[in-house]
């Protein structure tokens, strides 16, 4: 009968210990935290520092959510964001006022949005997530952020500038060329324009001198194509043929 106890109590620790062996670790689950793993932005963007979570456990109020950052200089890092039911943005540092919460624990979303990145905000950020009772696995993940200057952009007024620069002087120049080509040339004749002095025309040996009609008016234009040769003879017009010297003395 004793030895009948005896096995009946080793039997109930048996299966005790199978039991905490095997179906314990059915209700502490694990729980996977995923960020990317960079991040790049220019200075005076918002970024978004995106975090999900896969949990067996349904979100309730214990669900837990911080974010901390570690400098790209190094030292410890620093916890700027809390979330616990609702979510407590830094009120001062250099994050205060530049955090938004962006998650939704019901869909597995921890993220948090960066406003108006700053060159000192390169560094490591660290999103951690605690689901109780989900506790193991891999609560915490990482995303390096790299922040660099913007690119200097164009103004409007620069780019005025530099049209008036190249516009302005070809408009002259083509405004020159446009009158050039609607300003009619002076259309040369030898003929008409001058004779040799010792030239005779049928009349004058008897000192009966042809009319002489009216003087064409030369234009402004005619005046500004007129070439160095032109100008000779268009003196000699104004001066009139040279009278033969011999013929004055015979008309006394």
């Amino acid at each position: 009968m004793r030895r009948l106890c005896q096995r009946s109590t080793t039997l109930d620790v048996v299966w005790l210990l199978y039991s905490v062996a095997f179906l314990a670790p059915s209700s502490v689950s694990p729980i996977s935290v995923t960020t990317p793993a960079e991040l790049h932005a220019s200075r005076g963007d918002s970024v978004t520092l995106s975090c999900t979570f896969t949990s067996t456990s349904r979100p309730t109020s214990k669900m837990t959510v911080d974010w901390s950052y570690r400098p790209q200089s190094g030292g410890p890092p620093q916890t700027f964001f809390h979330f616990s039911s609702r979510s407590f943005p830094p009120l001062e540092g250099q994050f205060m006022g530049r955090i938004r919460w962006q998650g939704s624990p019901a869909r597995g979303e921890a993220s948090i949005s960066l406003i108006n990145a700053t060159l000192k905000d390169n560094g490591t950020y660290t999103c951690s997530v605690r689901n109780p009772p989900d506790v193991h696995g891999s609560p915490n993940s990482h995303t390096v952020l790299t922040v660099t200057p913007k690119a200097p952009s164009v103004r409007f007024s620069d780019v005025a500038v530099l049209l008036g620069f190249i516009l302005l002087p070809s408009a002259i120049i083509t405004l020159i060329l446009i009158g050039r080509m609607l300003c009619p040339k002076k259309q040369r004749n030898q003929s008409k324009g001058y004779r040799s002095p010792i030239e005779v025309i049928e009349g004058e040996e008897y000192g009966i001198h042809p009319p002489v009609g009216k003087a064409k008016k030369n234009s402004c234009c005619d005046l500004y194509l007129m070439d160095s040769e032109d100008e000779d003879g268009y003196c000699d017009l104004k001066k009139g043929p040279p009278l033969d010297e011999g013929y004055a003395e015979s008309q006394c």
